[in-house]
């Protein structure tokens, strides 16, 4: 049994033997191989393993593994349950050996419901060209989706499949792993494939890659003690490809990004009651090796027990922080404050609490928020300038999550008063409130993209009761031009994925949280 040596983050294999399953020894640990799909116009796949050096080489041609089928060349066994793969990759040689290979030619780590190219699969993929994602297809002949990791070309990969989720991890040469960040729900059921896979992304090509040092088995057990994998996405709401900004693993959840209305990709988010900022390199962006990686706090004076909801005002000139750090009659309630972006002098803007911000209008002057006034939860407006609150709703049960809409014509919000969470809207001044989504489920936080044209909000299945933490929860889109409601992303999240506003100024883009609960 080899040992790696592992960071505290990362969950360790339990190795299986290669002869506890029976494999022929010219394919190490794995019983088979073949094409997948349609092979190259040059000729099939082949692989091949050396004992001696514990390696893999393998040579797939095919056009690509990506949309809704896969062409590659794939070394397998069955297996069940949940399972672990990693090794370390390196690309190798091309045939013919003139011309150039495609830069997103790949080599992959495979879990596979079946052999079909179309298949159910989840894949961590290394591309030729340094891009590192996870891979999937979550129904048979679906389109592919990813999530791509914000570090270019690690040598080393893992798979980990843990019940109904899937995630990547990445590492260097030395077997030190973290996890790579996002992780996606595929329903795998009984007996699937598991192996290593190179396609060429070209038709008239055949690629080769190593993968050295594979081991292959199932994640550490639950002990009982967990710990959180929170990753800061960014998300293209049209291609819904997604990207890491920020990954940590921690006790606490880092929670309810907001983007800076500006060009400079600034995501914001509270972590232990502080705001922090990060940069995002936005799927399909350019790479900015110059971008703020690691956290940066955010001074806010007084304001030391913020909570997930905050909010930057239209002309980036202002926050409003929902903060619990001042002691009014023995309690410390959820109140509404303002400051200067840049720092400056803190105003309370509500006297009672909770006050939770939501949104501001788009002039600035003004906020809406939830607040619970004599047992219920209703939403309120009130001026940035000073004065009295404004009661909209009367609703029996709890209407929350208020935005603006970017004319300036509606109030968004959710409300219960149904019996089910639904997106409603109203007037400004509280007239007209109507029901926008009626379905069997429950929708929380509408947020109304900057062109105005789109609704994303989160979704639970029906009876999750209020918003809470460590759901299966689902990203979804409303296009208000014609009604059409389209899943972004189905992730691990609720409380603290996308609490308060989180739009790209462009519309194209979409931040959240997702969370991965992993033993310590």
């Amino acid at each position: 049994m080899r040992n790696y040596v592992t960071l505290l983050s990362v969950t360790p294999l339990v190795l299986v033997a290669a002869t506890a399953f029976g494999q022929s020894q010219a394919l190490g640990i794995f019983t088979d191989h073949g094409d997948v799909g349609k092979p190259s116009t040059i000729g099939p796949g082949s692989a091949s393993y050396d004992a001696a050096t514990k390696t893999y080489t393998i040579a797939g041609g095919g056009e690509n593994m990506w949309a809704s089928a896969d062409h590659f060349h794939y070394v397998y066994k069955k297996m069940s349950g949940d399972v672990a793969l990693e090794a370390t990759i390196t690309f190798g040689s091309s045939n013919p050996g003139t011309g150039t290979p495609n830069g997103h030619r790949k080599a992959c780590l495979i879990v596979r419901q079946t052999l079909d190219s179309d298949a159910v699969y989840a894949d961590a993929a290394a591309h030729g060209e340094g891009l590192t994602s996870l891979q999937w297809r979550d129904v048979k002949g679906a389109v592919t989706q990813e999530v791509q990791s914000n570090v270019v070309g690690p040598r080393r990969l893992r798979i980990e499949k843990r019940g109904s989720y899937v995630s990547m991890w990445i590492g260097d040469v030395n077997g030190q792993l973290r996890p790579a960040g996002g992780s996606a729900r595929v329903d795998f059921t009984g007996d699937f494939y598991v192996g290593l896979g190179v396609s060429a992304h070209d038709t008239g090509r055949i690629e080769t890659a190593t993968f050295a040092d594979v081991a292959l088995g199932v994640p550490k057990p639950d002990s009982g003690k967990t710990t959180l994998i929170n990753t800061l996405e960014t998300i293209n709401v049209r291609s819904k490809d997604r990207r890491v900004a920020y990954v940590v693993t921690q006790s606490d959840r880092i929670e309810a990004p907001n983007w800076f209305p500006d060009a400079t990709n600034m995501l914001y988010f509270n972590n232990g009651g502080k705001l922090f900022k990060v940069q995002a390199e936005p799927p399909g962006t350019p790479p900015n090796p110059n971008r703020l990686k690691d956290p940066d706090p955010v001074f806010l004076g007084v304001l030391t027990r913020i909570n997930n909801d905050h909010g930057v005002s239209p002309d980036g000139k202002m926050w409003a922080i929902s903060d619990q750090s001042q002691n009014v009659n023995g309690r410390r309630p959820s109140l509404i404050h303002i400051m200067p972006v840049g720092g400056g002098p803190v105003k309370r803007l509500t006297d009672r609490g909770p006050s939770y911000f939501h949104g501001w209008s788009p002039d600035s002057t003004t906020i809406t928020y939830c607040a619970e006034r004599n047992g219920n939860f209703d939403v309120y407006t009130i001026p940035v300038g000073g004065g009295e609150e404004k009661r909209l709703t009367d609703a029996e049960g709890k209407d929350d999550g208020p935005e603006y809409s970017p004319d300036g014509q509606y109030i968004y919000f959710n409300s219960e008063r149904t019996g089910s969470t639904q997106i409603w809207r109203m007037k400004t001044d509280g007239s007209e409130q109507e029901q926008i989504t009626k379905d069997d489920q429950e929708n929380w936080f509408p947020h109304i993209s900057p062109s105005g044209l789109l609704i994303a909000f989160l979704t639970y299945e029906k009876g999750a009761g209020d918003h809470p933490e460590n759901k299966d929860v689902a990203l979804r889109v409303l296009d208000l031009k014609t009604g059409k409601i389209d899943v972004l992303a189905r992730l691990f999240g609720g409380q603290g994925t996308i609490n308060v506003s989180s739009w790209s100024p462009n519309s194209q883009y979409l931040a959240f949280v997702s969370y991965q609960v992993v033993p310590q």
